[in-house]
Order: structure tokens, then C-alpha cells, then sequence
């Protein structure tokens, strides 16, 4: 009996994951505000350059 190697899937049919560039969200700030719903949470860029999303 042989091991059967699953088969991976080229490259190109695997979609990508959408990807937004933090500084464009804040507009040259520091914050932003992103909805959810019927929420707002608040997408933080800290002086150390780390992101904190609150509610």
C-alpha cells in the first residue's frame, strides 16, 4: 500500500485576502473609526507603531 500525498491547489486559485494599509484607514491621523453593524469600534495606532482595535 502506498501513502497517497494530498494535492495542493495552484497558487492562483486560492483567493486572496482583502488587505488595507492602516495609515490609509486613519487619513494621516492616528484613529479611525470602523462600523460593524450596529457598533463602532476604534482602530488605534499607537507612537510604537502597533494597532489597538476598541469598542
Amino acid at each position: 500500500m502506498t501513502a497517497q500525498i494530498p494535492q495542493r491547489l495552484p497558487a492562483h486559485s486560492v483567493p486572496a485576502l482583502p488587505r488595507y494599509d492602516a495609515t490609509d484607514l486613519v487619513r494621516g491621523g492616528d484613529l479611525a473609526e470602523i462600523i460593524l453593524g450596529d457598533q463602532i469600534y476604534r482602530l488605534r495606532i499607537t507612537k510604537s507603531g502597533k494597532l489597538i482595535l476598541t469598542k
